[in-house]
């Protein structure tokens, strides 16, 4: 297949459909319309094919083939779970932190995570992009915050967009002068690695900007040899690419899991990003961990790969109070201290704290060493 056009496929996005393929049992297709009424469906062949239809458990099919279990929202849960509305002075802009802003392009995936965050504001009956005048109001906001030193395409998949409307959008932003950074986030080379097109790569590629590309997987039959050249062909182009991922019970809740996610990760050159908590998005309880399962695991993970594999494990505060790091704590304060090298303002020494400090082997030792 030539990487310079995009050959059509069929993407699969009825229960009918993934009946047909074995990939749902047909005792379940009642269920199934009615989770496919309320939130988007789509499994393209790229991923389809990458499902054991013998295993129940299977860690791709438990990512993209809907489940009855979507159909119950436990308390705490949110159609917006981390408050981007209370974050959005125009439509398609989110401005949480200050120097940076998302720019929601398109509201249309290559596929449907079945544990989304915006799962909400995606599929049946929802627009699929912004308007002209929605885009040009997001562009003059940009322009109008000095501030905004990054800009996040996401949505949605950017790459869902042609590569002259790509194009279009990346030169608008880099031509902002206060613009220095643009960042996509994207499935599609896993998804759907065959638009990853020279044309695509191309599009991206703009005078006046920094481009990064953070490309979200979170297992690593994802980065399939396809997907492995769609990523390839970005990176050789001179755009960085970092990962994100998000900690899902029964996909990669297991330390070889994880491990071999992060290695993979690092084999395609993208650095290990973030490992997102799962959202309180609704109808997604099944495939969340806690997060003392999601600490233990980082704690595992940093004694068996080295720092090339290690992700940020992080928790998007509800209610729009942004994301925090929320790893294993390796250093606490000591009982005993000791008047060592440290003086105060005034010159006078004052007792400095010792501290125990966990190395990954769960071993304690005190800092500063005593002599």
């Amino acid at each position: 297949m030539s990487r310079n056009r995009v050959e059509a496929s069929a993407t699969l996005r009825e229960p009918a459909e993934l009946v047909a393929r074995g990939l749902a049992p047909e005792r379940h297709r009642v269920e199934l319309e009615k989770v496919a009424a309320r939130y988007a469906v789509a499994v393209t062949e790229d991923i389809a094919a990458l499902i054991d239809p013998e295993d129940p458990e299977d860690p791709i099919a438990r990512q993209f083939i809907p489940s009855a279990e979507e159909l119950v929202s436990e308390p705490g849960e949110h159609a917006d779970p981390i408050g981007d509305h209370a974050h959005s002075p125009v439509a398609g802009i989110v401005h949480r932190y200050p120097d940076r802003v998302l720019f929601k392009l398109v509201h249309v995936c290559a596929v449907y995570c079945r544990f989304c965050f915006r799962r909400e504001m995606v599929g049946p009956g929802k627009a699929t992009a912004l308007s002209p005048a929605a885009y040009r109001d997001g562009l003059d906001y940009i322009r109008a915050h000095s501030e905004v030193w990054e800009v996040i395409l996401t949505g949605g998949d950017p790459l869902m967009l042609s590569p002259r409307r790509l194009a279009e959008v990346m030169a608008d932003l880099a031509a902002i002068d206060h613009v220095k950074v643009i960042r996509l986030h994207t499935r599609v080379p896993v998804a759907d690695p065959a638009r990853v097109t020279d044309q695509m790569v191309a599009a991206l590629k703009v005078e006046g900007a920094a481009i990064w590309v953070a490309l979200h997987a979170n297992h690593a039959r994802e980065l399939t040899g396809n997907a492995r050249a769609a990523c390839a062909r970005l990176v050789d182009a001179g755009i960085p690419l970092v990962s994100q991922s998000v900690l899902l019970r029964g996909v990669n809740d297991d330390a070889a899991t994880l491990e071999a996610l992060m290695r993979a990760f690092v084999e395609c050159r993208i650095k290990p990003y973030y490992l997102h908590h799962g959202d309180l998005a609704p109808g997604t309880s099944h495939l969340r961990t806690t997060l003392v399962q999601g600490q233990e695991l980082m704690r595992v993970l940093r004694g068996r790969v080295s720092g090339l594999c290690q992700p940020d494990y992080v928790l998007d505060i509800p209610g729009g109070y942004g994301k925090v790091p929320v790893g294993p704590n390796y250093l606490s304060p000591s009982n005993s201290g000791s008047a060592a090298n440290s003086f105060s303002t005034q010159g006078e020494p004052v007792p400095e704290l010792r501290y125990r400090v966990v190395d990954y082997c769960g071993d304690v030792h005190i800092y500063p060493p005593r002599q």
